[in-house]
């Protein structure tokens, strides 16, 4: 399983150590550094000969003659990493069911009226929503206008072009390391793939040799201490739990004990709430006012998760959790088999939170960071 968390590479020869940076980012895996091989002269002569390119292995590699010296050449530019592409390959079969009706107003042979006709009807199907989906009709317009294009298919790859820039203020790393811990306060409506998601973003985080306490907070629900206290077992993580105890109390002690501990994140648990109990959203508002007198500048990350299914009910949560607690970022699961991928679009028009995470099953790495052109391209080519 590769690493969320970003590391550089530098091109030039035999590289100096550089200390790693303070700030862990999770963000999407880079492609392993390029090979740099170097010519090798095939007689005793001031010039070397012509150089060749290999890849040879992922450290660079300098091949000279004795007394005689080396011209290193260009990088190899290296593959994308192969569980990305596996990554890619299961987002695209995920999201069929949305692309495919939008895919089928590409079939025809004229770009006319009823071509932009059919593709709003498609796109208001799939959830975009009205808003985006007229942003997205008038700068398809314009970028056709523009190429001069004349095929549909050529079109289908300008909208893709369109689709990807409208997403890609949704597009952000989510950061650790600038707090000591780093608390995360995460919610959504029972159903929506809250607690497992804290687990897989635990077990990232523990793989990057990050120290991580969970908090139960979600005390209501009677199989969600059960449920998280086996994350904690899997990831080997530690876990502050309290059977039918105040969740602002279980994470008061949480984060209080993360800092005791020095942890690096401190991930809570909350209960499930629908952005109309209003009397249980203030609970949620309680437990956030508590976590800040737990640790002054916290909580420094408010994630929502949302079902990916529920298309336009999907944004309604992310406005009203955004008004209540004021999110800094989501977690879209549950997008294999929708025919509702358009609400991502929706959500960039209309409250453009970053979207931290997607997924697209039930695995360990079927969750991943989100990535606007990835998206685009699995929805719509």
């Amino acid at each position: 399983m590769f690493s969320f968390f970003k590391k550089k590479f530098s091109s030039s020869p035999a590289p100096e150590p550089v200390p790693a940076p303070a700030v862990a980012s999770v963000d999407l895996p880079q492609a392993p550094p390029e090979a740099v091989v170097a010519a090798v002269p095939v007689a005793p002569a001031p010039v070397a000969a012509p150089a060749q390119a290999a890849v040879l292995s992922a450290e660079p590699v300098t091949v000279s003659a004795p007394a005689m010296p080396v011209a290193p050449i260009a990088p190899v530019p290296a593959p994308a990493p192969e569980p990305r592409r596996s990554w890619i390959d299961k987002l695209r079969q995920g999201l069929r069911k949305t692309g495919s009706s939008i895919a089928q107003v590409f079939t025809g042979t004229q770009i006319d009226d009823a071509l932009y006709e059919e593709l709003e009807e498609a796109l208001l199907m799939a959830d975009t929503g009205v808003k985006a989906t007229e942003y997205l009709l008038t700068d398809l317009k314009r970028r056709v206008k523009e190429a001069k294009a004349t095929d549909p298919q050529a079109v289908r790859g300008l909208l893709v072009e369109a689709l990807a820039e409208l997403l890609k203020p949704l597009e952000k790393s989510l950061a650790v390391g600038q707090h000591s811990p780093t608390v995360m306060m995460v919610v959504g409506v029972n159903g929506a793939g809250k607690t497992t998601s804290i687990g897989k973003l635990t077990r990232h985080l523990a793989e990057a040799d990050q120290k991580v306490l969970l908090a139960a907070a979600d005390t209501f629900r009677a199989a969600a201490r059960e449920q998280l206290s086996v994350w904690a077992d899997r990831t080997q993580v530690q876990i502050i739990s309290q059977e039918g105890g105040d969740p602002a109390s279980v994470t008061f002690d949480a984060v209080s004990a993360g800092r005791a501990r020095g942890c690096d994140v401190v991930l809570a648990d909350t209960a499930g709430r629908l952005p109309t109990q209003l009397h249980l959203m203030e609970e949620l508002k309680k437990i956030k006012r508590v976590i800040t007198k737990a640790q002054a500048d916290a909580p420094h990350e408010v994630l929502l998760v949302v079902d990916g299914n529920t298309g336009q009910n999907a944004l309604s949560q992310v406005k009203s959790f955004d008004d209540a607690l004021g999110l800094t970022g989501l977690i879209v699961t549950k997008l294999d088999g929708t025919a509702k991928g358009g609400v991502l679009a929706a959500i960039a028009r209309e409250r453009a939170i970053p979207v931290y995470f997607i997924g697209v099953g039930e695995k360990l790495e079927d969750l991943q960071t989100f990535n606007a052109r990835e998206f685009a391209q699995a929805l719509l080519e």
